[in-house]
């Protein structure tokens, strides 16, 4: 599996950009999975509900499953939180796997910077920011930088990064 993140800051437009790039890759003919890393307490389950009071019981893990899709919730209980290598275990095999967060480790990543947020670009800090999606004119960049809703260029030029060219179709 090859992994490449989105990175940038709260309010850039990762997600939006997320959303919009793994049709064009599975278009591409990739089968794509993502992680997505919350910087804060975040619950899938719901009050109320028998897997919720699996949790709220003491489980360590909870599977919960239907004929549509299948979850696993696991309860740190005071535990590390896993890295992103430990998560990537967890996934089953598939292409690329696009990772939204964890900025600060080694992979290659695009950063999505709007000066609109108010914050610095990250790219002058981390080598491994292979490129920029931008909204506008990005100061002093010395990366290629891809307009933010030229959703095709970007699925490109991700295709091209992580080394799966060979991989992909073209569209047209």
């Amino acid at each position: 599996m090859t992994i490449f993140g989105i990175t940038g800051w709260s309010g850039s437009g990762k997600t939006t950009l997320l959303v919009r790039l793994i049709p064009a890759l599975i278009a591409r003919g990739l089968r794509v999975s993502t992680i997505k890393h919350a910087h804060h307490a975040f619950d899938i389950d719901q009050p109320g509900k028998d897997s919720y009071e699996h949790r709220r019981a003491g489980a360590t893990e909870v599977l919960i499953a239907s004929a549509n899709r299948w979850a696993l919730m696991h309860e740190l209980r005071g535990a590390p939180e896993p890295s992103l290598a430990d998560l990537l275990t967890r996934l089953s095999p598939v292409d690329l796997v696009l990772v939204e967060g964890f900025k600060r480790n080694p992979h290659p990543k695009l950063e999505v910077w709007r000066a609109a947020t108010g914050k610095p670009p990250l790219f002058p800090e981390d080598a491994m920011i292979r490129a920029v999606a931008s909204d506008g004119p990005v100061p002093d960049c010395d990366r290629p930088v891809l307009p933010l809703d030229d959703v095709d260029a970007i699925a490109d030029f991700v295709i091209r990064s992580a080394g799966l060219a060979g991989r992909a179709r073209a569209v047209g």
